[in-house]
């Protein structure tokens, strides 16, 4: 029996890709939302989920750092996709036949560039792959899409131009994440280890907890905060290290962090992605 990956959007999503690209041998589930996404995996319709985290262009991805802690799921992997997006149309359009184009928010400031110079508007979308499938049912010979070469194929529209991005560094980070735990040692690289905590309410206490880090040589690849219950004074940070935690220095690190924390939680440890 085939094994399943649960990804958030359309058919033909950049999260779509993502499963495609790092776990081909599973079938690719599509969800409407993140949380529908990671009910899958609770209940058992997928082995994993393949949820995006950050971009390099537009950040950080609005809720997931909420959504991961209660999740009840593990990080097991990561996968850093190149994130290509091409101008499709149905077949025999061509690119003077255009007047708009329809992606997702994030998307069209991203070819701002290549549509002023066709002089083509940009109208947004829920979904880049959605746009895409709309696109197919409506007949529409004057509008185009922006979207993935995987749309383009999935939904038969021709690729009028490829890989119109303005910025060549275009990434997405996204997180796999299991019902499972996976603590042992992947691969022969670098592992990450990935945590949520929050901090004692004592004075510099979050200088404190990060002071062990430093004096004990443990690289800190990520620190963001965020509010949670709605409330200005709860804050709770997410944090990704180099090491695993059973390292002599990434064992003294978090032991430092939980003295001065008054919750710390293991999100996951994960073989680093060799496009880090």
């Amino acid at each position: 029996m085939t094994g399943r990956i649960a990804f958030q959007g359309e058919p033909g999503a950049y999260s779509h890709q993502a499963c495609r690209e790092y776990r081909p041998e599973l079938e690719a589930l599509p969800c409407a939302t993140f949380e529908d996404t990671i009910e899958a995996v609770r209940r058992g319709e997928a082995d994993l989920a393949m949820l995006p985290v950050e971009n390099t262009t537009y950040g950080r991805v609005a809720d997931i750092h909420r959504l991961l802690p209660a999740s009840g799921l593990h990080i097991v992997d990561e996968a850093f996709v190149r994130v290509h997006i091409s101008l499709m149309a149905l077949p025999g359009v061509r690119i003077d036949d255009l007047d708009t184009v329809r992606a997702h928010l994030v998307l069209l400031p991203q070819c701002r560039d290549f549509l002023d110079r066709h002089g083509i508007r940009g109208e947004a979308a829920a979904d880049s792959a959605g746009a895409a499938a709309a696109l197919a049912a409506s007949g529409a010979r004057n509008v185009g899409a922006l979207a993935s070469d995987l749309a383009a194929e999935i939904y038969g529209l021709d690729i009028l131009a490829r890989h119109i991005e303005d910025h060549s560094h275009n990434t997405t980070r996204f997180l796999l994440m299991a019902r499972e735990a996976d603590l042992s040692r992947r691969g022969e690289g670098k592992m990450i280890t990935s945590f949520v905590f929050r901090v004692r309410n004592i004075p510099a206490a979050l200088y404190k907890a990060m002071g062990g880090f430093a004096t004990n040589g443990v690289n800190m690849t990520k620190l963001e905060s965020y509010m949670v219950d709605g409330s200005f004074t709860a804050t709770q940070f997410y944090a990704d290290i180099e090491g695993h935690p059973d390292d002599r220095n990434v064992a003294l690190a978090l032991e430092e962090l939980e003295y001065f924390s008054s919750e710390v939680t293991l999100l996951g440890v994960y073989p680093a992605d060799r496009k880090r």
